[in-house]
């Protein structure tokens, strides 16, 4: 018996009484397979389906598999699956198995999701983006159209009471089967090195112990290498690679016993850390690192980068070995590595392109993606770069959806293939454009050193339709090729290519990777973002002027071209705009203002311009001043005191809303308040004549401009009748008034600003101008100190009056006059 079933009583009655609920359970519980069965005759899931997300196709298709068979039906008929481009369900089926873009789909076309009653997420802890997404949306119409609907969130390792919190939702706990695994360190050799180190102990493990090996590796590279270097050592051994894009025959072929009898070595991804079963494990050989795409947001740019795997990644895998007994797991690092792992996984949602997201908003009817229960929000500026591309390919206009971009959403890939293959489509070159988009979709085909130019993977898979011969990474792409051709209704093409008309494609799904090569030899391109890279010397493509750039890494700023086309300028025409640029320029004297022709940041010519609108010129002013900061302006002395007193008053008087004028938060906003006084500077010398202080004196509405000077005046008036300076500090401590001690005879009290609640620390001063007394409680320093003073400064200074009683002695500012 397996473990989750401990619980289901307890999971059916929660779910009868609410409708979210999260249930937690270690890899191998049964919580895939047993829980869902168990709850597809519930009461109140009379003429509802179920439909439950899986992370990854493989797992999806597996699952249901094993689903049907524990059923007793043929997979597609009660149970059945459903992942990009394959669709196995029919009308009788009641339990879904999809990947999770899916039900973003189905939730987009139907935001209510009527018909179905449960919508379960599995494996919740990977925190892939698309189950944010959903599980987002899901939680949005069940709060807004679908109270009845139920949401089941399960997961291995997840931090628990923040899901709780989130979703307001009670917590069933698993405690599983595991049986004692026993780990062993060893040294982590170079990332370099990874397939031989890994090939080096799995042949150790197997001499040592009995039982099939589950090997972790980042990807197909390495798999590939650890399984030629295995191949030659273990003669006696089933090797079997385990990825995403296996055939689904040689996958199951990894998954199920081997059927010689012969022990198995299976070489992994991550892919098999928990969503799949896989017959006879007993030890486990752990690299220690996952490979995962990162989006930067500095580049625009995605790349698919080798990282070490978190701790609780680590402890799936190694649980891999104890599902069925005792087992062992070897991991290619030391303790002392293992304490410094990070806790768990960075969720997908930091650190990918957005784009399909914000569209997925948009047309869901969100502005505001943050008003949405999030686990983790998504960054702001990945947000900002998103909604960027979706205008610049015309999916948004002003942040709403446009007709072509609900076209671009209806399709399923990423918004940039999208638009590439409607435009295409329009051109002329949709056969064309069918192949470009499975080329940039699926794994490069060729070899690096094949060179850049997509052309030769264009004409390759031609070849491989014409020849149709037999080979997995062609076929696979020819897949996806057919996929989207039976979507448009078009025949495939296997006639030469024109490099020229590929470029045009590609320029479609990548308006902002124009590249036009740079003076000189050095192979040097500059790409219509603004973005520097660099193709190969030798290759075809480095010496052309024009390229689209498909696939690139960004690297210190330079990045390295990997996949490209030429592109013919003249089909760049319909991209060119017109447009002033007016630049503030202080080491040359000013305004920089030219006429461009441009795509992009490309400048194809420039003139200049004889007249500039004043509005481009305050807006260049306003740009240098927020990047060049204060050294502009004049913040004086005076400026700076009034900006203090402000300061002080949103400490004082936080329920006022005084605003921040601190130097940084004026120069952000410098276009609110400085703009009409910047019409007439044509020099830097113009911008240190403005007299700041009045201009923001003057910015204050009316009555904060009087209840200013009445609550933290500049001056105070003392008993000599001289009107005194107060220095303010911007923390909205005690102002200080510095004054000589002659010119507040008589003063009893200490005074004070804000509406007397706060006194003022006097510094007073000699004769001489020299400091001889902090105080904050006159009134003690006339009682006890002045006497002390009066002692020591008489006889230096012995025109001064120094009387007996300074509370009735007239104050004086100078020397008394006999």
């Amino acid at each position: 018996m397996l473990p989750i079933q401990d619980i289901i009583p307890d999971v059916k009655a929660k779910l009868a009484e609410g409708n979210t609920l999260i249930v937690s359970a270690p890899p191998g519980a049964g919580k895939s397979t047993l829980l869902p069965l168990a709850l597809m005759n519930e009461p109140w899931l009379e003429g509802q389906k179920i439909i439950m997300l899986e992370p990854r196709r493989l797992a999806a298709r597996s699952i249901a598999t094993r689903l049907s068979q524990l059923n007793g039906s043929e997979v597609g008929h009660a149970i059945g699956y459903r992942i990009r481009f394959e669709n196995k369900t029919s009308q009788h089926t009641r339990l879904e198995v999809v990947t999770e873009g899916i039900l973003t789909r189905m939730l987009q076309s139907d935001n209510a999701l009527e018909g179905v009653g449960l919508v379960i997420f599995d494996e919740f802890h990977e925190r892939s983006i698309h189950a944010d997404v959903a599980l987002a949306l899901c939680r949005e119409a069940q709060q807004v159209l679908r109270p009845d609907l139920r949401m089941v969130v399960m997961s291995a390792t997840l931090n628990m009471p923040q899901l709780s919190s989130l979703l307001s939702a009670p917590v069933v706990e698993s405690q599983g089967r595991q049986y004692p695994v026993e780990v062993h360190y060893g040294t982590r050799g170079d990332e370099w090195m990874i397939p031989e180190t890994t090939a080096r102990a799995v042949v150790e493990a197997s001499q040592k112990h009995g039982g099939d090996i589950l090997v972790f590796l980042p990807g197909e590279g390495e798999i590939r290498k650890c399984e030629e270097m295995l191949k030659k050592q273990l003669h006696h051994f089933a090797i079997h690679p385990l990825y995403g894009q296996l055939p689904p025959s040689k996958q199951q072929s990894a998954i199920m016993p081997n059927r010689d009898g012969k022990r198995k070595v299976v070489l992994a991804t991550s892919i098999a850390e928990t969503s799949l079963t896989i017959e006879g494990i007993s030890v486990v050989v752990d690299c220690g690192y996952g490979r995962t795409l990162r989006f930067d947001t500095r580049s625009g740019l995605s790349r698919l980068t080798t990282i070490e795997i978190s701790k609780d990644s680590a402890d799936q895998r190694a649980g891999r070995a104890g599902r069925l007994g005792p087992g062992v797991c070897y991991r290619l690092w030391s303790m002392a590595d293992h304490h410094r792992l990070a806790d768990h996984r960075t969720p997908e949602i930091l650190e990918s392109d957005l784009s399909s997201l914000v569209l997925d908003m948009v047309q869901w009817g969100v502005t505001d993606v943050n008003r949405l229960a999030w686990l983790t929000p998504p960054p702001k500026s990945a947000l900002s770069q998103a909604s960027e591309l979706l205008h610049e390919i015309d999916a948004l206009q002003n942040h709403k959806i446009t007709e072509h971009g609900k076209q671009l959403h209806r399709l399923p890939c990423h918004p940039r293939i999208a638009h590439m293959l409607l435009l295409a489509q329009k051109d002329g070159l949709l056969p064309l454009a069918t192949d470009v988009a499975a080329i940039l979709e699926e794994r490069d085909p060729l070899p690096r050193d094949a060179g850049i130019d997509i052309n030769l993977r264009v004409e390759a898979l031609r070849r491989y339709r014409l020849q149709n011969r037999n080979d997995v990474l062609w076929s696979r792409i020819e897949r996806v090729a057919a996929s989207y051709r039976q979507m448009f209704d078009v025949e495939p093409q296997n006639v030469a290519v024109n490099p020229f008309e590929t470029g045009l494609v590609l320029v479609h799904a990548y308006p902002e990777r124009i590249a036009c090569a740079r003076p000189g030899n050095n192979v040097r391109f500059q790409l219509s973002n603004g973005a520097m890279a660099v193709a190969g010397h030798h290759d075809d493509l480095a010496h052309e002027p024009w390229l689209v750039v498909a696939n690139l890494d960004a690297r210190d700023g330079l990045g390295k071209i990997f996949l490209a086309a030429p592109v013919n300028p003249t089909d760049l025409a319909p991209l060119l705009k017109e447009r002033q640029t007016v630049t503030w320029d202080t080491r040359k004297g000013g305004f920089i203002a030219t006429r461009d022709l441009r795509i992009g940041n490309l400048v194809l010519q420039s003139k200049p311009l004889e007249k500039v609108d004043d509005a481009l010129k305050v807006q260049a002013i306003c740009q240098a001043l927020q990047k060049e900061g204060g050294n502009l302006l004049d913040f004086n002395e005076e400026t700076e005191q009034w900006q203090n007193r402000v300061l002080c008053l949103r400490v004082w008087r936080p329920d006022e809303l005084w605003p921040d004028v601190s130097t940084p938060a004026l120069l952000q906003r410098v276009d609110e308040w400085l703009a009409p006084y910047l019409s007439q500077v044509r020099r830097p010398d113009d911008l240190k004549k403005i007299d700041l202080g009045q201009v923001l004196h003057n910015h204050l509405p009316w009555e904060k401009q009087s209840r200013l000077n009445e609550l933290a005046p500049a001056r105070i008036d003392v008993p000599s009748g001289s009107k005194i300076k107060l220095q303010y500090s911007a923390n909205g401590s005690a102002p200080v008034l510095v004054v000589r001690l002659q010119e507040v005879f008589g003063l009893a009290q200490t005074p004070s600003v804000n509406e007397g609640r706060t006194p003022v620390l006097m510094h007073l001063l000699s004769p001489g101008y020299k400091p001889v007394q902090v105080t904050s409680d006159l009134n003690s320093f006339w009682n006890n100190t002045y006497f002390e003073v009066k002692k020591e400064l008489r006889t230096r200074y012995p025109k001064h009056v120094w009387p007996d009683d300074p509370w009735t002695e007239k104050a004086i500012r100078g020397v008394k006059r006999k």
